[in-house]
């Protein structure tokens, strides 16, 4: 029977997989040194056993990063006869080519660190650019929190829901949830620039005038996309306006941004472990791991 070994990141998703699988939980001592290097010790058995790390690389990134690579090639020394790596957030995923001519493609880097360490099998939640996963030296599966996000909206009695993905990349994220809240979406175009970063949203006209709308997203990092997004839906007449993401990451000034264009609420998944974190994706990650 697979074991569960819940990173410092995320201890609270590591025992609700651990209890969505009904098996054990082993326990990770965590601590930083005064000169800020990461130490981690496994407190359990694993030789022979196989063993799913679970390590969300949310903010700060590298000290999550650097805490699953320590994690992973412990437990490969330990003998663990097969070690996947639940990473729900992949850092550095949105690194997946050049852009500029120069930069380092971060997130295949990260990618082959957590291969190099020991990894046989890769888990992600709803990764920023799915194509990072190609070509790896060891399985890597993409889940989606959609389903999840969906149920749970289901049941705050929405009005005449509409779905709107506030970028046309995400728009298929956006019919997902759509479709089983049986409903309609739409979607954004945003323009952002490479060199300063400042994304502009392109206004058009959507069918909300009276309606409920859920903006629905992968990431919400700044929360400027979802603020351009509502203030839009607003100024076109929606009665409510929330936000739902699989990733909180919810940087400074990211909730306050978000309220003042109009978000009355906004949900997250435990993929990043936040005050905001109302879906737990430990079912999504658990279908997965029977499915390997």
């Amino acid at each position: 029977m697979i074991k569960v070994v819940p990173g410092p990141a995320s201890r609270r998703l590591g025992a609700s997989l651990a209890e969505e699988l009904k098996t054990s939980v082993l326990e990770v001592e965590s601590k930083v040194f005064p000169d800020g290097e990461s130490y981690v010790r496994l407190k359990g058995e694993v030789a022979g056993e196989e063993v799913v790390v679970v390590q969300s690389c949310y903010p700060p990134q590298d000290k999550h990063l650097i805490e699953l690579l320590l994690l992973v090639k412990t437990i490969k020394e330990l003998g663990a006869r097969k070690v996947i790596t639940a990473v729900p957030y992949l850092a550095y995923s949105r690194q997946d080519k050049r852009f500029l001519e120069g930069e380092a493609v971060s997130g295949r880097v990260v990618l082959e660190l957590i291969g190099l360490a020991g990894a046989d099998a890769l888990l992600t939640v709803d990764v920023h650019s799915e194509a990072l996963l190609e070509k790896l030296s060891f399985k890597a599966v993409n889940v989606s929190a959609m389903p999840l996000i969906a149920r749970y909206l289901s049941q705050l009695r929405l009005l005449n829901p509409f779905i709107l993905s506030p970028d046309k990349k995400r728009a298929r994220e956006a019919g997902l949830v759509a479709s089983l809240l049986n409903t309609d979406h739409g979607y954004l175009e945003k323009v952002r620039d490479l060199s300063t970063g400042e994304v502009k949203t392109m206004v058009k006209g959507l069918p909300v005038e009276g309606r409920d709308v859920v903006i629905v997203d992968d990431i919400i990092s700044t929360g400027g996309t979802i603020a351009n997004a509502a203030s839009i839906v607003k100024s076109q007449g929606a009665r409510r306006v929330l936000a739902a993401c699989t990733h909180p990451i919810l940087a400074k000034g990211a909730e306050e941004r978000m309220r003042k264009a109009g978000i009355e609420e906004i949900i997250g998944t435990d993929a990043v472990e936040s005050h905001v974190s109302r879906v737990s994706v430990a079912p999504a990650l658990a279908e997965a791991l029977r499915k390997l």
